[in-house]
């Protein structure tokens, strides 16, 4: 399974769609973006893999926490890869999140494919369960945080600090702040 792409965007295809060119082999990922990248631009992406009888597909993301809340969405009956990308599409992860915590079935309807009846159902099927999801940390720095024990509480104490752009920085620098308590 292919799970991480590093490569140097290529052509764009059909909406969202782009070729990765990585290393000389140019992959085609959906994008989760609702911007994706400029060609010749290069970029990380956190990789779905969805193997069908008639293709393999890749689904990219920003960060492997929406990677996370991608296949949290497919886990939900009557979501499909299409509705749960337009979803990451049309909102942020965290507005996201807040929606379907708050079962916010009316925000859940401005997804292109999502009407009132697949809204309900997503609200009933994950609602208080994206506890982890809900923190604006990156996703990468949540990931490292949560390996190393800490929790959803403990993301959410980060919430609102400024942290350094450099990972190792900022991570030493959450791990300073949340070892005062």
């Amino acid at each position: 399974m292919i799970a991480a792409l590093r490569g140097v965007v290529g052509e764009h295809l059909d909406d969202g769609i782009v070729v990765l060119d990585v290393q000389g082999v140019g992959y085609e990922v959906h994008l989760a973006s609702a911007t994706p990248p400029r060609s010749g631009e290069s970029v990380s992406v956190a990789v779905y893999t969805v193997v069908r009888d008639d293709a393999i597909v890749l689904y990219g993301f920003a960060s492997h926490a929406e990677r996370r809340l991608f296949a949290t969405l497919l886990a939900t009956p009557g979501v499909g890869p299409s509705t749960a990308l337009a979803a990451l599409r049309t909102m942020t992860r965290e507005r996201l999140v807040a929606a379907i915590d708050a079962g916010d079935v009316a925000a859940l309807t401005t997804v292109p494919g999502v009407g009132a009846k697949t809204a309900q159902r997503i609200v009933l099927e994950l609602r208080g369960k994206l506890a982890d999801e809900a923190t604006s940390l990156g996703g990468d720095l949540a990931d490292a945080l949560r390996r190393l024990g800490y929790g959803p509480t403990d993301l959410r104490r980060l919430d609102g600090v400024t942290l350094p752009d450099d990972e190792a920085q900022a991570l030493r620098e959450a791990l300073r702040i949340l070892g005062r308590t």
